[in-house]
Order: C-alpha cells, then sequence, then structure tokens
C-alpha cells in the first residue's frame, strides 16, 4: 500500500482490530451447537498473523520438506519468519515495493516462503498455475502486469525466454533455489543471505511495511472449465476472515501435521493446507508428488489432510484393492457393521478393528477435509467408519476460498457443509423442490474481478455473491449442492436437468471411474437426449469381464446395465439414452475437472 502518516495508519489498524473481534463474537454468540471451537484469536492481516504466530508458536516445526531426496528436514517457525523477512526486504531493496510479483513452482517451502515475502509488504502477489503453456503465463504476465516472478526449476526457462523477448512487463526473473545460488539468476538463497545482512544493518522497510488489509493484495486467475481464466481480487481481510471462520467447525491444534499434496496456486490449499495451519500453529509437510503419496504419509506421519475428490477416490479404490486381495472384503464389511452397532452405544472400536488399513496413511490421520467438487457420499462414509473423519466442504476461490464446511462433531455426508460462522447463506429464487442458485455475504466475499466491473456487477449484488451454483438448505442447516447453473440442460417440455446429478448416480459404480453428462439432439432432432460420456475404471471392467473385457459389445452391454440401474431411479425426462465410452480420460483443467465444452471429450475414443 502507499505509504500513508502513522497517525492515520494508526486509525486504520484501531479499526481492523474492531472488525477482527466482531467476527470473533459472531463465532462466540452462533447459537448452532456444531460451532465447537471458539477461541481463536484476532487477526487483522496476513503479517499480523505470521508475526503472532511467530510470537506464539516460535520453537515449533512449522514445515517438513524434503529439499533432496532422502528424509525429511524440519523448518521452524523461528527460521520461517526469519526467511520471509530476510526476502521480503531484499525483494524490496531490488525495487519491488509496490509492484506485482507472480510465484510458480511446484507446493513447496520455497512457494511458501516467496507468497508471504510478497504478500506481507512487498506488494501484490499473483500465485500461477504451474501447468500452464509458454502462451497463456505470457498473457497473464501481461494481463496482470507482474513486474518479477519467481520460479521453479521447471518453469526458469519459460520467464527467461520471456525476459529476452521484451515485449512484457516482466523485469526481474527469481530462482526458487533455497539451498544454493543460482548460477544465473538471483535466487532465494542469495536474496535471503541479502535481506539478513539489510536486516542486521538496520534496514525496516519489510519489518514495519505497512498494509491495508482492504486493497487488492492476491490476484488469482481461476483455471474454468471453459479455459478461460478470470482475475479474482482478494484482500487480506478476505483471506483472514476466512482463517479465523474456518477451524470453528474442525480445528488444527500446535503438533498436528497437515499433509500438503495439492497445487498450492489453488486457493483452497494455500489458504486451507498452508496459512490456517501457520494460523493455527500446525505443521505443514509437502508431499514428493502423487506417486509419492503413500510413501510420504508412512514417512511423516501426519494428521489431517485436504484432498479434491480425485486424490480421495484413488485412496479409497487403493483401500479396498488392497482388502479384496487379502481375501478379507467379507470380514471388512463385518467389523465395519460390528463397529457401527458399537459406536450406537458410545463406544469406540475403530481403533482396534482398523488400525491395518489407517497404518497405510500413516497411522495417525484424524481429519480429512474433502473439498473442489462432489463426491459420492459412501467414500466419506467408509473413512469415516475406519477411523478418520472425514468431511466435506463448500467453496470458491471468490470467497477466499471457504464459505461452508461440515462440522466434525455431526458431519452429514450428503452435504457440503453449513455456513461459517459470521457468513451468511440463501437461495435465490428456489423451484418447488426448493433448489435454486446459492448466494454467499461475508468478509471472505472477494473484491471483484481484475478489470471486469461489468461481471463483477453480475456476480455482486447488494452485498451477495451468486455462486452460480445450484442447491437447498435442508431443515438442519446443511448446503445440498446439485449442480452449476451454467450446465443445466432445459429440455423442450421446461424441465431441468443438472448433469452433475447424474454424473455422482453413475460414480457410485465401481465400474465407472468418471463421466460427463450433456445434451446431444435426437434422431428425430424434436427435442434433446441425454447422453453420458464415460470412463469406465478399466482395471474393475477387467475383473468384472476376465478376457471379454477386449469385446466392446460386451463393455457396452456391462455400461448399459448401471445406466439402465441409474434411469430407474429417474423420471423419463432425466434418463441417460445414449453412451459413448472412453478407453482414454477426459481432458481436464489444473484442478482436474472435466472440461465441459471440448468437444473431444463428449465423443468415445
Amino acid at each position: 500500500m502507499k505509504e500513508i502518516s502513522a497517525e492515520e495508519y494508526k486509525k486504520q489498524q484501531i479499526r481492523s482490530w474492531i472488525w477482527a473481534n466482531s467476527l470473533l463474537r459472531a463465532q462466540e454468540t452462533d447459537p448452532r451447537p456444531e460451532v465447537v471451537y471458539r477461541d481463536h484469536r484476532p487477526i487483522i492481516d496476513l503479517k499480523q498473523m505470521l508475526e503472532s504466530s511467530h510470537s506464539n508458536y516460535k520453537d515449533e516445526i512449522a514445515f517438513y520438506t524434503k529439499f533432496k531426496k532422502g528424509p525429511y528436514e524440519t523448518i521452524t517457525y523461528d527460521e520461517f519468519y526469519n526467511d520471509v523477512n530476510a526476502l521480503g526486504t531484499a525483494l524490496i531493496n531490488a525495487g519491488l515495493k509496490e509492484k506485482r510479483v507472480a510465484v510458480i513452482g511446484e507446493t513447496n517451502y520455497s512457494w511458501s516462503v516467496s507468497y508471504l515475502a510478497v504478500v506481507a509488504g512487498t506488494g501484490v502477489v499473483v500465485p500461477l498455475d504451474k501447468e500452464l503453456p509458454y502462451s497463456n503465463l505470457k498473457n497473464l504476465v501481461i494481463e496482470a502486469e507482474v513486474s518479477a516472478v519467481i520460479a521453479d526449476k521447471a518453469r526458469l526457462p519459460l520467464f527467461k525466454k520471456m525476459l529476452e523477448e521484451g515485449d512484457t512487463p516482466l523485469q526481474l526473473v527469481i530462482s526458487q533455489s533455497y539451498k544454493e545460488d543460482d548460477a544465473e539468476l538471483p535466487s532465494l538463497h542469495s536474496l535471503i543471505a541479502e535481506g539478513k545482512e539489510l536486516i542486521a544493518s538496520g534496514d525496516r522497510r519489510f519489518l514495519d511495511a505497512q498494509i491495508d488489509p482492504e486493497e487488492m493484495s492476491v490476484l488469482i486467475f481461476t483455471s474454468g472449465t471453459m479455459g478461460l481464466a478470470k482475475g479474482i481480487m482478494l484482500s487480506h481481510k478476505n483471506i483472514c476472515a476466512d482463517l479465523m471462520a474456518t477451524p470453528t467447525f474442525i480445528c488444527g491444534f500446535p503438533g498436528d501435521i497437515f499433509f500438503s499434496l495439492l497445487p498450492i496456486h489453488h486457493t483452497f490449499e494455500c489458504t486451507a493446507n498452508f496459512l490456517m495451519p501457520i494460523y493455527t500453529g500446525c505443521a505443514v509437510a509437502h508431499c514428493e508428488g502423487l506417486k509419492y503419496i503413500v510413501k510420504n504419509l508412512q514417512e511423516v506421519r501426519p494428521t489431517a489432510i485436504m484432498v479434491v475428490p480425485a486424490v480421495l477416490e484413488a485412496l479409497h479404490r487403493a483401500i479396498w484393492k488392497n482388502i479384496k486381495k487379502q481375501g478379507k472384503e467379507e470380514s471388512v464389511r463385518r467389523a465395519l457393521k460390528i463397529s457401527d452397532t458399537a459406536g450406537k452405544f458410545k463406544i469406540n472400536l475403530r481403533g482396534v478393528l482398523f488400525s491395518q488399513i489407517r497404518n497405510i496413511l500413516g497411522g495417525r490421520l484424524r481429519a480429512v477435509i474433502c473439498g473442489g467438487a462432489a463426491i459420492n457420499p459412501q467414500i466419506l462414509d467408509d473413512f469415516n467408519a475406519f477411523g478418520m473423519c472425514t468431511i466435506q466442504g463448500y467453496g470458491l476461490s471468490e470467497c477466499s476460498p471457504i464459505a461452508a464446511l461440515n462440522p466434525e462433531c455431526a458431519p452429514h455426508s450428503e452435504s457440503c457443509g453449513m455456513v461459517l460462522p459470521g457468513f451468511e447463506v440463501r437461495i435465490d429464487s428456489p423451484g418447488p423442490d426448493g433448489n435454486g442458485e446459492i448466494c454467499l455475504k461475508g468478509d471472505n466475499v472477494m473484491i471483484g474481478y481484475y478489470k471486469n466491473p461489468e461481471a463483477t456487477a453480475e456476480a455482486i449484488r447488494d452485498g451477495w455473491y451468486y455462486t452460480g451454483d445450484v442447491g437447498h438448505i435442508d431443515k438442519d442447516g446443511y448446503i445440498i449442492l446439485t449442480g452449476r447453473k451454467k450446465n443445466v440442460i432445459i429440455t423442450k417440455n421446461g424441465k431441468n436437468v443438472f448433469p452433475e446429478e447424474l454424473e455422482y448416480m453413475l460414480s457410485c459404480y465401481d465400474e465407472i471411474a468418471d463421466s460427463m453428462v450433456f445434451a446431444g439432439e435426437s434422431e428425430t432432432k424434436d427435442d434433446d437426449v441425454i447422453i453420458a460420456a464415460i470412463y469406465p475404471d478399466w482395471t474393475e471392467v477387467r475383473e468384472k469381464l476376465g478376457d471379454a473385457a477386449d469385446d466392446d459389445a460386451e463393455v457396452d452391454k456391462l455400461i448399459w446395465n448401471i445406466v439402465g440401474e441409474v434411469n430407474k431411479n429417474n423420471p423419463g425426462y432425466k434418463m441417460i439414452k445414449r453412451i459413448n465410452i472412453r478407453h482414454k480420460d477426459f481432458e481436464r483443467n489444473s484442478s482436474k475437472k472435466i472440461k465441459r465444452f471440448v468437444p473431444e471429450n463428449k465423443e468415445a475414443n
């Protein structure tokens, strides 16, 4: 922010403290018994959040990470705090005060230091998707007016090329190398060393930097399923509101270890699995990559993990596949019934009955939070039955991102949760079935869309953010999602069909890995028909069909039998009339969501 007088800044901070404490009072006075944890400390911006966490947890472990192959290394809150301050000081010294600085790379410690070093006193941080091609990255650098980028080794060549071409605002490229200098570029290693020297000599430009909690400090570009990126402007206030509200339903405690494996440029991972653990005094353990999930889980033995449905589904399949391989499926299902019966009498047998299953995931996992898309409730129920509290949440990048969460004391697996304390939810224009557009209000709602006042005015009306999601709120206050407003299929007789509902029904069958439902023209061209492009779980199909899995007709028959079961539970206008079976997975965005408007995704292959 631009410097203001000390007196004005003091007034601004007083207003911020009044706001933060009012949000905590809303939690304390929330009448819902599901709001269990009500004793969080107020925070007014991410700089002050880090300072207070450092003060409270100075000698505790903040990160478990790997800079090279081998065992995990630990980094304390004190080391992290000093690294952020040093890097921020060096960035200001490099002329980046009040500039836009992009951060791109794998989910790791270097990314975390870079993010806070920019946002907590230097300028505006622009997290970029590491999966984007060069042309997209270049367009975003131009659009966001990025002056510098802090990139990992794999992406450095892209930005060096961009710098050489000289037709973007980019002026500086910094290597995320933390352990050693980069021979060609300034690196985190060299800049942190430089920053520490500057601070030792009295440089307090970053340490004393003023933060305006309400101005844009984070600029996030979405990776929508239509491929059109929108810039979302978030403030410190937006994110701090989310950090204070989220732990009321499920809390992290000092000593907890959060396992971090999702792309950290996504707001879900950044807020919930990086900033929230730092706020609550927990540690973050970085996964080396998707193929190392089980290995790393057993090495670091985390207590909490944030996942998207695709990851939880894969873990669920792996667990049951291992159970079946050992011939223990019947005994495990019997144990589940015994555990469920005992639970009704407040007797917890999960620790005894399912320790071997939990040991696969490290043995200490107590909380699994799933978000980003719909998931089969049975998967959540299974993980809960095994003794790991597994719940859904609901959010959007525009809401920093968490808006609702299932309380750990009373989870509803079919719901994405209750609205967080201090925030509001309502249903706009509900139909006879109670379903309508979900609208949200709260201090976590974005400032607006970057350089797009028309889209902002459409999305935020009278203080309410219109999410584009459709659903209803049940009698207990739980939000039930039905689908996306823009995806709805309207038949010629005026009936609404939400593809997500049918996709969920299909996902309940082991033989179907994923599906995409859409409308197509009937043979007579007088109406639309419902079509499902289906990507089978070919391992399950081969187990069911044996050698016949190579016979397209037999596979068609198997899948049609499943579709027939789904159709039995739906009225005629919702029935799937045509299927396209795929041998290759769908094209997806970096959030692993299917790109609905890519023509190839609708076809058999």
